[in-house]
């Protein structure tokens, strides 16, 4: 019943710190104009739309992570690990508070995911070991590098999955919280039993919740490039010091991964910087191209890390591997399903010569 409470309370904070950061973002004229120059057509909404949603998430977790520390701390963790965590995600909002203002170029954008991750390496969070899914594990205490090096790569990599992936009306904000339930579930198992995991957890869960109520279609309030970041770093996060349970992180969000992985190698071979140009050749916008709808979309990325994930809480690692390659297997179907429509439409645009 604990879990169920706090989970309770983080849906309702985060629903009533929504409609008041909504009411402030209007009244600074923080929205996302669909009539905006330079969006090459991405937008999909049709009317403006308050950002800034990442404040209510932020500010709804961490007061209720704060007000329950000593439960959060009752394991191996530590309060320096505490405030490097808060401290990282006050850094990702107070950079989407100025991208969502100022539009700052991606240069600069990225400075604050960076600060975030010294933050959580500096509040001593680490990756010891990493496990060998065909038997026994890799030890990285010895290499004094490798940590800090695997944490950035590992968190700059999601976080900026979730700002990809922030296309569609509560895709971000439900993906994230079905992810927040499986490493729940996870940490509640007898074998990897981790109550303080749980709590940080289950908070997630609650706060994308309250959140989604304003973010499914048609949303009243987006993420904003604060929240879309947060996301992924919290789940980052949460899969470290949960004690490396990076394998389940990666079947919750590996279609998201995956499709992020394939849209910058897909705009580097077509000689374009990845993190510049901008296209509507993500899977989502693809599934939104054949007439599926918002819903059906989110819908069906939802299923796809509900299933992955769940898979991960009754598999071993070896079984963990296997269902990894599934999942590439899974996107590469899509990838070379949505080549042979190109090819097939590309045929019939094509004129023909009537000679």
């Amino acid at each position: 019943m604990f879990y169920f409470y706090i989970f309770i309370l983080a849906l309702v904070l985060t629903a009533g710190l929504t409609l008041l950061v909504k009411r402030v973002a209007f009244s600074f004229k923080i929205v996302d104009n669909p009539n905006k120059s330079g969006e090459g057509g991405r937008k999909i909404h049709t009317r403006p739309v308050p950002l800034l949603g990442g404040l209510a998430i932020f500010g709804a977790y961490f007061f209720i992570l704060f007000l329950n520390s000593d439960y959060f701390l009752s394991g191996n963790l530590k309060l320096s690990h505490l405030v490097g965590f808060f401290a990282g995600a006050l850094l990702i909002m107070i950079g989407g508070i100025l991208d969502d203002k100022y539009n700052l170029k991606p240069r600069l954008q990225i400075i604050f995911p960076l600060l975030a991750i010294v933050a959580v390496i500096l509040g001593g969070v680490e990756i010891s070991k990493i496990t060998n899914p065909f038997g026994s594990y890799f030890d990285l205490s010895a290499l004094a590098l490798v940590s800090p090096l695997l944490i950035g790569l590992w968190l700059l990599g999601m976080m900026y999955t979730t700002k990809l992936l922030d296309g569609v009306d509560g895709l971000v904000t439900g993906v994230s919280g079905i992810g927040g339930l499986i490493i729940f579930l996870f940490t509640l198992t007898t074998r990897y039993y981790q109550p303080d995991i749980a709590l940080a957890a289950i908070l997630l869960v609650g706060a994308c919740g309250g959140f989604l109520i304003f973010n499914w279609y048609p949303a009243k309030i987006f993420l904003g490039e604060g929240g879309s970041l947060l996301l992924g770093y919290i789940l980052g996060v949460l899969a470290i010091i949960s004690g490396g349970k990076i394998a389940i992180a990666l079947l919750i969000m590996g279609i998201p991964i995956l499709d992020v992985a394939w849209t910058i190698i897909r705009r580097v071979f077509q000689g374009r910087n990845p993190f510049k140009f901008a296209d509507q050749k993500h899977l989502h916008h693809r599934l939104l191209a054949l007439g599926i709808g918002q819903r059906r979309t989110v819908l069906i990325f939802y299923a796809l890390s509900l299933m992955f994930g769940l898979s991960g809480l009754f598999l071993q690692s070896r079984g963990k591997f296997w269902a990894l390659v599934a999942l590439v297997g899974v996107m590469m179907l899509f990838v070379i399903g949505f080549w042979f429509l190109d090819r097939r439409l590309g045929k019939i645009k094509k004129p023909v010569n009537p000679l």
